[in-house]
């Protein structure tokens, strides 16, 4: 026996991971604070406003961004580009193993930065993104 419930009920729900995964802003600074989730991991574009990413910061709710946690698809073409300009075949298990690679260095950067700033993670990877840009930039002389 199990009873529907609404969108709003579902995202209140006490849990310890809560994945949004299908629409751009279903948590906003009105239900940011009855979020009881340790962690949300962001799989749609867009689901968090940007003053709930602050409220869910204050409240110690880890929230991996959408840019980091809907990545994997993104990599995956990197990773099929790379194979074909270099005219090379991996098994989707290498495939796979590469991606977790990917993923958890991405990972690890981001929760460095934005432990070392006190910031959310959405702000640690802005910052581990820009740094990469201006690491990229000084290699060409550009700065």
């Amino acid at each position: 026996g199990s009873e529907p419930i609404t969108n709003e009920e579902l995202l209140e729900l006490d849990v310890d991971i809560l994945v949004p995964a299908a629409l751009e802003d279903v948590i906003t600074d009105e239900n940011a604070g009855k979020i009881r989730a340790k962690l949300v991991a962001e799989g749609a574009n867009g689901p968090t406003a940007p003053e709930a990413d602050d409220i869910l910061f204050k409240k110690g709710v880890t929230l991996i961004p959408d840019i980091l946690a809907n990545s994997g698809g993104v990599s995956t073409s990197y990773l099929e580009w790379v194979q074909n300009l270099q005219h090379l075949y991996w098994s989707a298990e290498e495939v796979d193993q590469r991606l977790k690679t990917i993923m958890k260095k991405a990972f690890a950067e981001v929760w460095k930065a934005s432990q070392e700033n006190n910031v959310n993670m959405r702000t640690g990877a802005y910052i581990y993104a820009i740094g990469k840009v201006t690491e990229a930039m000084k290699i060409r002389g550009w700065v």
